[in-house]
């Protein structure tokens, strides 16, 4: 198969639950190929849009944003929203940065895993309802539109945003027995900054389709909320593995509907932003 092709096969086998099966081989063209990220997160924006589209035609709002929440976990499984929890606990864990780091890779649940698990999805549930809610007034009927916008900008910064964190940051040391490199550390170092320009500029240029330059904000605030995610892991763990990078994607993905949301209702109160509608 062509290295192309299968690096972008495993990006839906390492990056959703879609049944196109994954080999070694793949991950390794995929990590080579980091920018295909944004790429997939396209793909899975438009299907989870294609269902907010339609939704919101048929469902009352409240019950829309669950299913939207459903079907973003369905096609994207909970590998990442696991990164969430882990990192959770790593940050609740008090001492050195290898007892954080200890922490971060028990296998068990604690208090502050679960706690950082509800936040990100009480909020990710409470982006949805703002978009909807301050969508209302400003698009109408055009409201299925616009959902479908947001959860396709949505999901292609999330993936950005694993992109992003992967090319700033550096790899836990290796543990003295462990002869290869895990997933994160494999992510880290394909995130070079060819590969980190290539999927910037995609996700970009995708993004502003939908909204134009408003498309663009949040976009770079997902962007933003990896580094400071990142700035975090370092001053707790001393450095970035695979469950922050994935907790990037869960956390991007929120911060791209905050902020469409608040532009929304700036745009409300000020009449000054003109959005264009696909």
């Amino acid at each position: 198969m062509n290295s192309y092709l299968l690096a972008f096969k495993s990006g839906f086998g390492f990056l959703s639950t879609i049944p196109v099966g994954i080999s070694m081989e793949g991950i390794d063209e995929l990590m080579k190929k980091i920018y295909f990220y944004p790429v997939v997160g396209a793909i899975l924006g438009l299907l989870i849009g294609a269902i907010a589209y339609i939704g919101q035609s048929i469902f009352p709002g409240p019950v829309l944003a669950a299913l939207i929440m459903g079907s973003v976990y369905y096609f994207t499984g909970f590998n990442h929203l696991d990164g969430v929890t882990d990192m959770g606990d790593g940050f609740m864990a008090h001492g050195s940065c290898e007892k954080k780091i200890k922490a971060l890779k028990d296998t068990t649940l604690g208090t502050g895993g679960v706690a950082f698990g509800m936040l990100v999805l009480l909020a990710f549930y409470g982006s949805i309802r703002s978009v909807q809610e301050e969508g209302i007034t400003a698009f109408g009927s055009n409201l299925p539109l616009l959902m479908f916008g947001s959860m396709f900008i949505a999901e292609v910064s999330a993936k950005q945003s694993m992109l992003t964190i992967a090319a700033f940051g550096k790899p836990f040391p290796r543990p003295e027995n462990q002869a290869y490199p895990g997933l994160g550390e494999m992510t880290i170092n394909g995130a070079t900054r060819k590969n980190f320009l290539i999927g910037s500029i995609f996700g970009a240029v995708v993004c502003f389709l939908p909204f134009g330059f408003i498309g663009l904000l949040p976009y770079l605030a997902a962007c933003i909320s990896s580094l400071v995610l990142l700035n975090r892991s370092y001053s707790h763990f001393g450095g970035l593995n695979g469950d922050g990078i994935g907790t990037a994607n869960e956390i991007g993905r929120v911060t791209a509907l905050i902020i469409i949301a608040v532009i929304l209702k700036l745009s409300l109160n000020t009449g000054g932003l003109e959005w264009t509608l696909l």
